[in-house]
């Protein structure tokens, strides 16, 4: 899949981005932003640094809210409060740089509690699903400890099994790596590229040019709050078609 320009190629897509545009203040910062993303699609945003990447990505659960356009999710428009808002949220499963787990909580216990409150599952059955998602992100071992106990790369892991706790049909990623250390990069995009081999719906705002190379079906590239680009990864890391694509990929693949 290469473009997504106009509303037709994206019918029927899972979440759809129609004329959407956002300001802070005087800022104009989401540009009429028109995006598609399918079932089962990998889509990596990249670009420089303040282009608007992490505010699209937040509008999809709507943690921001937009000033014009649409976003609809499965064909309905977000819903702006109440059940709605929180069924919502539910299905599209966020993970933060700053991985956002509940320090007082044991690990296990920040997987389970959405589970449990927001779905009603019983604590025993949620605990062995949290316990399974643990073992499937590789820190069952620290199901006990408390995040600060843990490194970077396991807490931000565990955020990971937390998000698919709630069995969501998308999960957001915004620069899930950008808070760690360098060694601790890989052990998280290892589990997300698995999660993109087993077909998850992942929309993924990141710096990680191997990542968007290895687990992406579309690079969408923003800048100045714009999508300028979109393609797959081959032909966008070896043939862009815009200066400022090219520009970018000047300046981050040489060094």
């Amino acid at each position: 899949m290469t473009e997504t320009g106009n509303a037709t190629d994206r019918q029927g897509a899972l979440v759809v981005l129609d004329n959407v545009n956002k300001y802070y203040g005087n800022l104009h910062v989401l540009r009429n932003i028109n995006l598609g993303i399918e079932r089962g699609e990998v889509v990596v945003v990249i670009g420089p640094s303040g282009g608007g990447k992490s505010t699209l990505c937040r509008t999809v659960n709507r943690l921001e809210s937009i000033d014009s356009g649409t976003i609809t999710f499965e064909g309905r428009p977000l819903p702006a409060e109440g059940k709605g808002l929180a069924r919502l949220r539910s299905e599209v499963g966020m993970v933060f740089q700053s991985f956002n787990l509940f320090a007082h909580k044991t690990i296990l216990e920040n997987v389970t509690l959405g589970p449990i409150k927001v779905r009603g599952i019983p604590p025993k059955d949620a605990e062995k699903r949290g316990l399974e998602l643990l073992e499937r992100v590789g820190i069952a071992a620290q199901a006990h400890k408390h995040p600060a106990q843990l490194s970077g790369g396991q807490q931000q892991r565990a955020a990971i099994a937390r998000a698919l706790a709630m069995n969501p049909k998308m999960i957001l990623f915004d620069e899930p790596t950008s808070a760690l250390d360098p060694e601790m990069v890989q052990e998280v995009l290892d589990v997300m590229i698995e999660l993109a081999g087993e077909g998850m719906t992942m929309m993924v705002v990141t710096h990680e040019m191997g990542f968007a190379r290895r687990a992406a079906n579309r690079v969408v590239f923003m800048a100045e709050g714009q999508i300028v680009e979109e393609n797959t990864p081959e032909e966008f890391f070896t043939n862009a078609r815009t200066d400022r694509a090219k520009d970018f990929l000047s300046k981050i693949l040489t060094h």
